[in-house]
């Protein structure tokens, strides 16, 4: 039994491992075999999601497992009672939880106080670890390899763009651009990190604020909604920030290698803000193929967290 809490917790061959058995999954590859069957999944979500928890118990379902659904009032912890007697209980009956919540990870962190439960990370404040798989599981179908990789991301340093940071640190000799409006970027002790981990694996996590200063020939270039969960921001002309960093065909053609250069999404998208309809529809755009990757990236990290081996 393994928890997934953060990508900052793996090493290089671990990552690598997820990334390719969510890959060989979308190829086709052992769709047959079921070695969850007999196993029971819970499925604990404290805020909206289409992708994230339609993957996981569909993904679930797929290997074999049962799966039990929670709503946010569902579980007694919304009458008082710890999370880690909820998670001590839980342990008792699952052999998985999945948690999504819009708080702090120290939540999930008191879940997993236990040592018979698998707790997987599906989106906190902090980090979003399983789309990061399902985005170098997208990347390596449609590359055919990571090495070298360099990806290009505008907008906010929100928890899908900490998770990429640890993605790419993890994946040797990757880069990752990050390009967010002042004050919206990634938080420093997040930099920091993916920074030092990168630097052990020949990998370079850089962030700047300049839109005009965007590198050339990226192999992706990646978007997400600027409001997070649609969380409103306090400074009311946040949105003016924002709006020199929309995708757009020009921006595409900026920084574009002659062929190759791919769009990814992690949706939901709020088209004309964060992205084009020209570019999310566009050619270039593997945003649906990608959303289809979250669920053979929560298949991997299923298995992976009830391996016993």
């Amino acid at each position: 039994m393994r928890h997934l809490l953060s990508l900052s917790q793996l090493d290089p061959g671990q990552l690598a491992f997820l990334v390719r058995r969510s890959a060989d999954l979308a190829a086709g590859h052992d769709r047959e075999r079921k070695p969850l069957t007999g196993k029971t999944v819970g499925i604990y979500f404290r805020r909206s999601s289409t992708r994230t928890r339609t993957s996981f118990t569909v993904g679930a379902q797929k290997l074999g497992a049962q799966t039990v659904v929670f709503g946010p009032q569902d579980l007694q912890v919304a009458t008082g009672e710890t999370l880690e007697d909820t998670g001590r209980v839980l342990s008792s009956y699952l052999e998985a939880l999945v948690v999504r919540t819009n708080d702090v990870q120290s939540e999930m962190e008191a879940l997993a106080r236990q040592d018979k439960m698998a707790v997987i990370n599906a989106m906190s404040a902090e980090e979003h670890p399983t789309q990061a798989v399902a985005d170098l599981s997208t990347m390596l179908e449609a590359r055919g390899t990571l090495d070298g990789v360099h990806l290009l991301y505008l907008g906010e340093g929100n928890n899908s763009l900490s998770a990429l940071a640890f993605a790419f640190a993890l994946t040797p000799h990757s880069r990752l651009t990050a390009v967010t409006p002042e004050n919206y970027g990634l938080p420093e002790p997040v930099l920091s990190r993916a920074r030092d981990i990168g630097r052990d694996n020949g990998s370079i996590i850089e962030q700047h604020h300049d839109v005009n200063d965007l590198p050339k020939n990226v192999d992706v270039v990646y978007a997400t909604r600027w409001q997070t969960m649609g969380t409103s921001k306090p400074d009311p002309d946040w949105r003016t920030k924002f709006l020199p960093y929309t995708v757009d065909s020009r921006i595409m053609e900026r920084v574009s290698k002659s062929y190759g250069t791919i769009f990814l999404h992690d949706l939901p998208a709020v088209r004309g803000d964060d992205v084009t309809d020209e570019v999310l529809d566009g050619p270039q755009s593997r945003a649906w193929r990608q959303a289809q990757h979250k669920m053979y990236g929560a298949m991997s990290v299923l298995e992976w967290c009830l391996s016993e081996t």
